[in-house]
Parts: C-alpha cells; sequence; structure tokens
C-alpha cells in the first residue's frame, strides 16, 4: 500500500470537500509525485490561497502556508527567492489563478520562477456559494449567472504559455496516473510550470448544470478529452470540442532566481 499517511496531517481528517469532489485525486497524486521524486518533505513548500482547492496544504504534513485569496504565487515568489533550495508547490484554485490572482499568474510565468502552480480547475467558485468564475464555459449556470455565463471562458494554459512559462500541461481527475506524471515533470523542470487539473464540483456546478452524479462528471473528462498526441491525428471538424490534454509547452528559459544570484554576484565584484 502507497504510505499516504506519511505525508498527511492524520489529525486534520475527515477532509471538508464534498462528496465526489476532485480535489482528494489531485491531492493523492501530489503525494505520489513528490514520494516517486524522492523529495525530503522537510524541503517541499506547499502554498495556497483561498479556495476548496487551497484548504490542499492543511492535509499535507510538510511546510505550508496558507495565504490571502489570489497571493499564493506572491508569497511563493517570496519563499523561493529567500530559499532557492526549496521545492515550492502552489495548489490554486481557477478564481484564485484566473480572477484576482491573475497578475500575479502572468508575472510568475513572465519571470519564470521555478515554482510548480496546480491550477485546479472546476469552473465555478465552489466554496463561497458557487459564483461564475473566469474559467466557466459560455453558456453555463452559476448563481451569479443564473441564466448562463456569458463572458467567454479564460484559457489558463494559454495565457501561461503566453506569458512565458517553461512547462505548461493540462490533465484530468479522471486520468490520474498520467496526472502524476504531469506534476512530477512539472516539479522537475527548472522554471515557472503550470499544470491545469480540470476537476469536478458536483454540488455547486454540476447540478445547477444537470451533468448528472460526481461519477457522471470524471466520465465526461474522460469522453471530452484527448491527448496531444491524438490530437494532432484528428482533422479541425473532429477536434472542435474536444479538450487536450497532455504536455503543452516545455522550453527552456533563464530561471529568475538563478538570474537573480547573478546579479547579486555581480553587484559584490564591484
Amino acid at each position: 500500500m502507497f504510505p499516504y499517511e506519511n505525508y498527511l496531517r492524520m489529525d486534520k481528517f475527515p477532509h471538508v470537500w464534498c462528496p465526489g469532489c476532485g480535489n482528494g485525486v489531485i491531492l493523492k497524486a501530489m503525494i505520489r509525485a513528490i514520494h516517486k521524486l524522492g523529495l525530503d518533505k522537510n524541503k517541499v513548500v506547499i502554498v495556497s490561497g483561498i479556495g476548496c482547492s487551497s484548504r490542499t496544504p492543511g492535509y499535507m504534513d510538510c511546510n505550508t502556508l496558507h495565504t490571502t485569496h489570489g497571493r499564493a504565487l506572491a508569497f511563493a515568489t517570496g519563499v523561493k527567492l529567500a530559499n532557492p533550495e526549496l521545492t515550492v508547490i502552489v495548489p490554486a484554485g481557477d478564481g484564485d489563478i484566473a480572477a484576482i490572482g491573475g497578475n500575479h499568474f502572468i508575472h510568475s510565468a513572465r519571470r519564470n520562477i521555478d515554482i510548480t502552480c496546480i491550477v485546479y480547475n472546476n469552473y465555478i467558485y465552489g466554496m463561497t456559494g458557487g459564483q461564475v468564475s473566469p474559467t466557466t464555459p459560455r453558456g453555463k449556470k452559476a448563481s451569479t449567472a443564473p441564466y448562463g455565463a456569458v463572458d467567454p471562458p479564460f484559457d489558463v494554459c494559454g495565457v501561461a504559455i503566453g506569458a512565458g512559462a517553461s512547462f505548461v500541461a493540462r490533465g484530468t481527475v479522471y486520468h490520474a496516473t498520467h496526472l502524476e506524471k504531469l506534476i512530477m515533470q512539472g516539479i522537475k523542470k527548472k522554471g515557472f510550470s503550470v499544470i491545469e487539473v480540470l476537476t469536478p464540483c458536483p454540488i455547486s456546478y454540476g447540478r445547477r448544470n444537470k451533468m448528472g452524479s460526481a461519477v457522471d462528471m470524471f466520465r465526461w473528462f474522460k469522453e471530452n478529452t484527448v491527448t496531444v498526441e491524438m490530437a494532432k491525428k484528428l482533422k479541425p471538424e473532429d477536434l472542435k470540442d474536444k479538450i487536450v490534454r497532455g504536455v503543452l509547452v516545455d522550453i527552456e528559459r533563464p530561471e529568475y532566481t538563478e538570474e537573480y544570484r547573478k546579479l547579486i554576484e555581480r553587484v559584490k565584484e564591484r
């Protein structure tokens, strides 16, 4: 049996996530990635903001920091600059990253700082009342969009790529083993890594949009996503309503903390 308990604060259980929520799948994939990479949990820092996803650090037995809404990447940047040897991981929701934290997200990617950002995308503000989020698909209902969202959804991976992140990938909670591998790749990559994870919110999102049970929502990810390799073989019309998962970008760029240390050394030599 996998030693999850070695990485969990068991006194914090049972967790607060709703039945059918995919956040636990992401938590377990993150733990397996940390374990299989052989990382010392005492040198791993998990930083979160506010939201369902941001409860993750509370359950993890390593260095954890629960910060303010949208500011997780700003705090994580401070941690990484203070001690570049630490492995810094930011689990954050689509609202945390794409709305109030959007500017921090863009500039973390632009700087290419060595942080792994795992974006839990459940298309909704689940914890605070089911409001429409930046990633809510057009036409889908939320408490603040009872007739359907009008805004086009925010492309988390597209923005990360455009802003300069060195590693960008997309996974789903249905494809849990694949997700684990994507997280491992993101952590290993020197630079800013973004792994967007499509995960269901059966209560705040699924019920309003009549998407069936949590199992139905998990199955939806299976039926409506294709791998990067498969996407290359499909005709544009066959790919139209599909979501591509896998590694979207993996490039080499100067990493921010290393460049910052070089600057310090140059100043010392004056």
